[in-house]
């Protein structure tokens, strides 16, 4: 019995996590700054894919590839440029972030969590940006040579921005989570 109350515990707790990272990534998506922090290079670099990676980090590839459906969702729904219209450029990249990220993550866990946190969130950066722009070209929304300057002025940007928020949320996600367990309630 003990086995399957453990089981349930870990479902709730996949579900309420995957429903406050698809919260927030409505939430960064609704800002009217629009999910991106603005970089002195004069480029913006997004947001809205972190709760993926963190989700995917924090509870497997499913709870981070529904996230990163839902972010797909969203900003198919929000598109203002005829590239994200697309449902194959909006959505498809999205499903794999949080997949990849817990996949680089799980690799390289028993080495080091910490370093495996930040490849991580590398990693599902890397993967949005890939994919986008690879089917963004693979679509003819854009050449392959400006894909590539985008990949470098955007891409950057948002792989060290990820980074330092995944390892921020998700260290800290984890003192808390095992300060809770160490208590009795």
């Amino acid at each position: 019995m003990k086995a399957n109350g453990q089981a349930t515990t870990v479902l709730v707790r996949r579900i309420v996590i995957a429903a406050m990272m698809v919260a927030i990534t409505v939430l960064l998506g609704l800002l009217p700054v629009g999910g991106f922090i603005p970089f002195p290079t004069g480029v913006n670099a997004t947001t809205l894919h972190i709760p993926a990676i963190v989700g995917g980090i924090l509870e497997g590839w499913v709870v981070g590839g529904l996230i990163g459906l839902f972010f797909g969702l969203f900003s198919l729904i929000r598109a203002a440029t005829p590239i994200f219209k697309d449902p194959l450029v909006a959505i498809i990249p999205r499903l794999f972030i949080g997949v990849t990220a817990y996949l680089a993550y799980a690799g390289l866990k028993p080495f080091n969590e910490l370093l495996a946190i930040g490849v991580g969130a590398a990693v599902g950066t890397a993967t949005n940006t890939v994919l986008v722009l690879s089917l963004a070209v693979l679509r003819g929304y854009m050449s392959i040579g400006l894909a590539g300057t985008v990949a470098l002025t955007h891409g950057i940007p948002e792989i060290i921005v990820a980074v330092v928020i995944t390892v921020s949320v998700v260290a800290a996600w984890r003192q808390i989570s095992t300060r809770s367990r160490g208590s009795s309630v």
